[in-house]
């Protein structure tokens, strides 16, 4: 008797042992970053309605590719995800002729998470207050069209060449490994501009540092506000960047389903939305339709730009 209560506990027991399987976000960027910072919000909700351990994992390097990587190698089981900027399965498949992975085939869409928009910013040394001045000087002085980014190959760069091609201006770029020693630079004069999230550029601009002459997005930046758009002043240019989930091909569709429902829930959430907002991100909580959508324009819309613009990466 005591032999079958046992085994009919443990029959018993056995789905919510599997419930309680640990989900892994993969993210490939340091801890402390937007990204970063995001994830964990949402991981600490999905605990809550998964009923189920949420973990993050940094796997930073390669501008999120190593995070790509691992997924693709990932069992498709509805327990790893990544959260990932569009630059790995947007702009890398076009920059990189060595991926290890396909953006499309080896990657299930699971929910797309937030957008944000870059502000092109000037540093104290450049005498302009808005793009036409901005574009008159680069006319004048070539000098005035070096400008940064955080990375070779990233969106900003590429966005960046976009505008110098709708302004009809020289543009040079000099890729930095991060946005914090590129707005360093800027801030010192070594360098004339810099194409950044908005968040990055937000509190030196108000603190008067730096001035940021234009956001990428069809309205104005909530965190910008003062800041009037590329569309606002004549440029007919609008693009920005967007975070989002992804699993292994292959992974079962009731998990992936299951958990872009929670991942939306989470976004929802007033306090995650205020936190997300100061930190010059619109949640959205799309799901897994909705970002196979958006993946599969951004990745059209801006394979034209990056080849146009003849860069070649260095590895």
């Amino acid at each position: 008797m005591r032999i079958a209560l046992l085994v009919a506990a443990l029959l018993l027991s056995a789905p919510a042992a599997a419930q309680e399987k640990t989900v892994k976000f993969l993210v490939g960027f340091p801890a402390g970053a937007g990204l970063d910072t995001m994830t964990r919000l949402v991981a600490d909700k999905m605990r809550v309605r998964l009923g189920q351990p949420v973990v993050v994992e940094n796997r930073p390097g390669a501008d999120g590719r190593i995070a790509m990587d691992l997924l693709k190698a990932a069992p498709p089981d509805g327990l790893t995800l990544v959260m990932t900027p569009l630059v790995t399965v947007v702009t890398a498949p076009h920059v990189f002729s060595n991926l290890r992975y396909d953006a499309f085939a080896d990657f299930a869409p699971v929910a797309h998470a937030a957008n944000f928009l870059f502000g092109f910013s000037v540093g104290p040394n450049v005498p302009a207050k808005n793009l036409a001045e901005y574009v008159a000087l680069v006319k004048q002085d070539a000098k005035f069209g070096s400008y940064a980014s955080a990375g070779a190959g990233s969106l900003p760069h590429f966005f960046s060449v976009l505008f110098a091609d709708t302004a009809r201006i020289p543009m040079v770029h000099v890729g930095y490994k991060g946005s914090a020693p590129a707005i360093t630079d800027l801030m010192g004069g070594q360098i004339s501009a810099f194409m950044g999230t908005a968040s990055d550029v937000a509190a030196q601009h108000k603190a008067g540092r730096l001035r940021v002459l234009a956001t990428s997005g069809a309205l104005r930046a909530r965190i910008l506000p003062d800041v009037p758009t590329f569309k606002e002043q004549g440029y007919n240019i609008e693009g920005g960047g967007w975070y989002a989930a992804y699993a292994p091909a292959k992974s079962p569709k009731d998990a992936i389903d299951r958990l872009a429902a929670a991942i939306g829930e989470a976004l929802k959430s007033p306090d995650v939305r205020e936190k997300l907002e100061a930190l010059g991100m619109e949640p959205t909580g799309y799901g897994p339709a909705e970002l196979a959508r958006i993946h599969k324009a951004d990745y059209d819309k801006w394979g034209p730009v990056i080849r146009a613009s003849g860069f070649k990466p260095e590895n």
